[in-house]
């Protein structure tokens, strides 16, 4: 595939695997971007206030996005928390809308202070997800360790648990480094990582030229982009798109202590591509390496075929078209009642134009 001359291909629809689209005005103003990034699936975090910690939250969720977004197949997780029980598990699993228990360490992103202290004590959560079958949703960062060593302190924690729990699925969430794909690598079948749009694209420094860019995990090295780009194209099915877009309001971003999070969610189809089409350019990656089953497994297939969501021989799976096109990603999104102002990420930079199909 020829990404530098791409002009008129049609991808199955992409499945976001992990985006914030908050709560009440903030969640009206986001969540119609999922479709026009090209998406019609996406698995949706739970760390609102309150978090998401019952399955009668998640279902009141859920009826409340399908409202926005009718097109679009929403699954749900729930926050692991000490009211997350193996009997929350199991009813979590008869919802049928319900499909991971995300683990946030105590303090380490966005509304996370109700997060884990002792990993230990939800052994027995663990052990009902195991036997239901749902996905063990991981942000892999230690809180106690260097912000740039974070995801790598995690790694043994990796290991442990699916040493522990070998028929659990587990999702290493945004994977930022290279020793983190290398630590899915290493696991078995049942380990994969999603990847993010901008960190196919940035490095620490970009992150700290740009409050809008800044962002947990914080982008790594350019040896550690490197390594996600290759991931991402290796045809390998443990890597697939997530793209933990993560909307805030101006003032939050703009502070001294700036809330961490990208905007991403309606561009993110046609990101991926320039990221791709960007490292090509580089010779980091080769044209040889993106044909459309490795373009369609990452942004689409691998991740649909790990949450068990779709047969993928359905023809009538929905698909968007690429083509060259004058869109700008705005300098910013701005809520009805006009109390909400969003900044994209890559705002005012031209990208492809992205439209739904029905054609193969």
């Amino acid at each position: 595939m020829n990404l530098p001359t791409l002009e008129g291909v049609v991808l199955c629809a992409t499945a976001d695997l992990h985006c914030h689209l908050r709560q009440d005005v903030m969640m009206h103003l986001v969540t119609p971007y999922i479709e026009k990034g090209g998406c019609d699936t996406a698995l949706v975090m739970p760390n609102l206030q309150p978090p998401i910690t019952q399955v009668s939250q998640a279902l009141a969720y859920h009826e409340a996005l399908s409202q926005i977004a009718p097109g679009v197949k929403f699954l749900m997780t729930l926050y692991l928390h000490p009211t997350v029980t193996p009997d929350v598990i199991a009813a979590a699993a008869q919802s049928k809308i319900i499909y991971g228990v995300k683990l946030y360490p105590a303090g380490v992103t966005t509304n996370s202070q109700d997060g884990v202290l002792d990993i230990e004590q939800y052994y027995p959560v663990f052990e009902a997800m195991q036997a239901h079958d749902l996905v063990l949703n991981l942000h892999g960062e230690t809180p106690d360790a260097e912000v740039l060593q974070a995801e790598a302190a995690f790694v043994p924690t990796l290991h442990k648990l699916h040493s522990t729990f070998p028929r659990l699925r587990i999702v290493l969430e945004h994977v930022s480094t290279a020793k983190g794909v290398e630590a899915v690598r290493q696991c078995g079948p049942t380990v994969a990582a999603t990847i993010t749009a901008h960190h196919l694209f940035m490095t620490t420094e970009n992150a700290e030229q740009d409050v809008h860019s800044f962002c947990k995990p914080i982008a790594k090295t350019l040896e550690d982009r490197k390594a996600l780009l290759r991931a991402a194209v290796d045809g390998s099915g443990k890597f697939f798109f997530g793209s933990d877009s993560a909307p805030h309001p101006v003032p939050s971003k703009e502070q001294m202590n700036p809330a961490a999070g990208c905007f991403t969610q309606g561009w993110v189809t046609v990101l991926v591509v320039d990221a791709l089409r960007q490292a090509v350019e580089m010779g980091w990656i080769s044209n040889h390496d993106i044909t459309q089953e490795t373009l369609e497994g990452f942004l689409s297939t691998y991740g649909r075929e790990f949450y068990k969501i779709a047969d993928l021989s359905d023809s009538s799976i929905r698909r968007v078209r690429l083509e060259k096109g004058d869109e700008i990603i705005p300098k910013s999104i701005v809520s009805s009642d006009g109390k909400i102002e969003v900044v994209p990420y890559r705002r005012g930079e031209r990208v492809m134009s992205l439209s739904w199909t029905d054609k193969l």
